[in-house]
């Protein structure tokens, strides 16, 4: 099983800014012995998850398929078609579904009409969770040892001029979160980039999901997001939380 955990973090060293590695570069990102990395490297070459191009490694399609089984248990692809297609038409701009993982929140479902200038995200992709409007709503919906431990063990990198990276801001602007159901945030993850988010909720009431509506700062400001959006996103989040209510999956990620 150790053998298992230093794979995937063989895998986890690649990103999208860096798609190519060298055997150095993979043992110091997932901090294993380079004849270790090597041994993982070999192992998922013979599997077919990861290909060599001179002194780099590269990852191959077959990786895809190891987050396929989660999106698909979800079924991910009518929660798009229907409830995130409509939110984008109707406010001619993206919408998403994410959930918590770690510090991070992490994209299940996207659709976009309009594409921004400063961040394109995708099904997969990861953003800190403080910088985020669909993140400080997962928090809102933490118990308040887990909130208190993320604050204590989080990062808090400042993405640009405006992110807020004082927990106890940060403490403030979640119990705001929790008081009116929702966080909009502006700037703060990336420049140009303004988004209104509430909770999706299981049979029990607990927050399983996030929901957002993002545009540009330039077209709209938070007030007038919350004022066009918020009624809308509420309603298109009552519908993903009914039709995800017996998806077994949401029972178990609000007990983690």
């Amino acid at each position: 099983m150790g053998g298992l955990a230093k794979g995937l973090a063989v895998i986890r060293a690649f990103t999208r800014e860096h798609a190519a590695l060298t055997l150095s570069d993979i043992a110091r990102s997932a901090q294993i012995p380079p004849a270790t990395a090597r041994r993982c490297l070999l192992t998922l070459e013979e599997l077919g998850y990861v290909t060599r191009s001179g002194r780099s490694f590269l990852l191959r399609p077959k990786v895809l398929e190891l987050g396929a089984a989660y999106l698909e248990s979800m079924n991910i692809e009518q929660i798009t078609k229907t409830h995130l297609e409509e939110l984008a038409s109707r406010t001619a701009d993206s919408a998403a579904l994410s959930v918590l993982d770690g510090t991070e929140i992490v994209y299940v479902a996207r659709t976009s009409v309009r594409t921004l200038l400063r961040l394109e995200a995708h099904v997969g992709s990861r953003f800190p969770v403080h910088a985020t409007s669909m993140g400080r709503v997962l928090l809102a919906g933490l118990s308040p040892e887990r909130l208190q431990q993320y604050l204590q063990t989080a990062r808090f990198e400042a993405l640009t001029e405006c992110t807020v990276t004082d927990p106890e801001r940060l403490r403030t602007l979640v119990a705001e979160c929790r008081r009116c159901g929702y966080a909009v945030v502006q700037d703060e993850l990336a420049y140009g980039v303004i988004a209104l988010a509430v909770p999706v909720f299981d049979r029990r009431g607990r927050v399983v999901a996030s929901l957002n509506s993002s545009s540009h700062s330039r077209r709209t400001t938070k007030a007038r997001l919350v004022r066009e959006r918020l009624a809308m996103l509420q309603e298109v989040s009552r519908q993903i939380s009914a039709d995800l209510a017996t998806t077994p999956w949401l029972a178990l990620s609000a007990q983690l």
